[in-house]
Parts: C-alpha cells; structure tokens; sequence
C-alpha cells in the first residue's frame, strides 16, 4: 500500500485478531463516517502498519473546546494474524503526528498535508510544527483547547523537558480561513498559572522562548532560513524518506492523550 488521499479507513482486519483487549475496543469503538483523513502513511511491501491524522467531525458537536484531530496507529503481525490499533484526539496536526512517531511512522512520511486544507502562512510556522513533530517525548501535553469561532484557533499547554528557564511552553494556532493559512507560535512561561493568565486576557503579545533570543537563537535562525530557502524553491518543507520501513516505537504503555484541529 502507497500513501494516497482516498483512503476509506480499511484497516484490513478480516482475517486478523485483536492482539489485546484495548485493540478490540478500539476496533467496535471505531467510526470512520465523521473522519477526513489529512496525512496517512502505509508502509510496503507486506503492509504491516498504517499511521493516519484524521480531522475527527463529530468532535465539533461535543464538548465545546474539545480537540478535532485524530491520529490512528494499526500494526499487523501477519505471522500470528493478529492485530492492535490505537487512537489518540490532539489540538493540532503537528502533535497528533508526533503521537505517530513516537510508535513507529517515519515523520517525512506523515508531514505532508491533502490539498485542500489551510496552508501554512510563514517559515516560522513550518519551522514550530517540525519541531512539535520531531520532539519524541519532550511536550508533555498539560491542557488544550480548540475554537470553531472568532477567534478560529487552539492552543496547547505543555512541559518542556528540555528547558530550564520558562519550561511551560503555550503552542498556539490562528487560522486565517479567508487566506487559507494558518501561523503556530510557541510562547514561554515560568508557570501553568501565568500561561493561564495570558490565555485569559491576552494582554500582550505572546512571549517569546527564551533560546530564540540567546546564542541558540542563531540556530533557530539558520533553520528557519532553511525552510525559506526550501519553500521557495517549491521543495517540501519535509525531506523525503530514504526507507519506507516504521521507526522501533518506544517501549512502555501507549499514551492516550486528548487534543485537536478544525479545517
């Protein structure tokens, strides 16, 4: 199976068994008629897994503010015909692909987006989402929030493992339907409590991370200017693979967080 934009959510399970118990729920759980798939990877040749980012409709009928993306993992053990599938809602296409690598997807795979959704609006914005999707376990995913109206946006509250000055890391999302593009931003906060109150009032502007100013900042800076150079050209802003084999996923429990995306 090849990556393709058609793809009808057939996992093709008939001859497989459920290799555990969370599996078989998440199979008689599973309703792909309010799905839209966004980015999808089927590794080749034997099939063995599917990733897939779905936008995840019946979310927008729920609770207000509840995520809207849906990542889908399924791995097949076609020596013991059996089979798990997992699930996982988040705020944005960059965490729910995240999620996807973390068990196994290669992230070139699953970054390209189907025609049709809102495009990104800048460098730095593609430059934040490769970050959120090539981070392994570094967020962890503390709240989030998605809004269908004014403000069209959603933001997603996190800990970044890897800083010590300013830690809690605010990942916000505008959508710009008239322009068809969206930006994400990372700001940076001492506490939950200080990004809560920026999220409240926003009564400036978002604070920038501490590492975008210092001598890492030319860094961030060099990359940047890479994607720039690569979008410019008509290039991906995602390499291409070099195998189409799934990455070893990490050991220990799958997480299950909760998090989304309107488009």
């Amino acid at each position: 199976m090849n990556d393709r934009f058609d793809f009808a959510f057939d996992f093709d399970l008939d001859e497989l068994a459920p290799a555990d118990a969370a599996s078989e729920e998440a199979v008689e759980r599973f309703w792909s008629g309010d799905l839209t798939a966004l980015s999808q990877h089927h590794t080749t040749p034997n099939g063995s897994h599917s990733f897939v980012v779905a936008h995840d409709q019946s979310a927008t009928w729920g609770i207000p503010g509840a995520p809207q993306v849906m990542a889908i993992a399924v791995a097949r053990d076609l020596t013991r015909f059996t089979y798990t599938l997992e699930t996982s809602h988040h705020a944005t296409v960059s965490f729910a692909q995240n999620w996807l690598v973390e068990r196994g997807c290669p992230p070139e795979r699953i970054a390209k987006i189907r025609g049709g959704s809102l495009k990104p609006a800048d460098d730095l914005t593609v430059w934040v989402e490769r970050q959120i999707r090539e981070s392994g376990a570094r967020y962890e995913v503390l709240d989030n929030h998605t809004s269908d109206f004014d403000p069209c946006e959603t933001w997603t509250l996190t800990r970044d493992s890897r800083a010590d000055d300013a830690p809690i890391r605010v990942f916000h999302e505008e959508w710009d339907h008239g322009a068809g593009t969206y930006t994400m931003r990372e700001g940076a906060f001492v506490d939950a409590g200080a990004a809560h109150a920026w999220l409240d009032d926003r009564s400036g502007p978002l604070p920038e991370p501490p590492e975008y100013r210092d001598d890492n900042g030319a860094v961030v800076r060099a990359r940047i200017a890479r994607i720039a150079l690569a979008r410019s050209a008509g290039a991906s802003a995602a390499p291409m693979a070099g195998r189409d084999v799934p990455r070893t996923p990490p050991a220990g429990p799958a997480q299950r967080q909760v998090q989304g995306r309107l488009l």
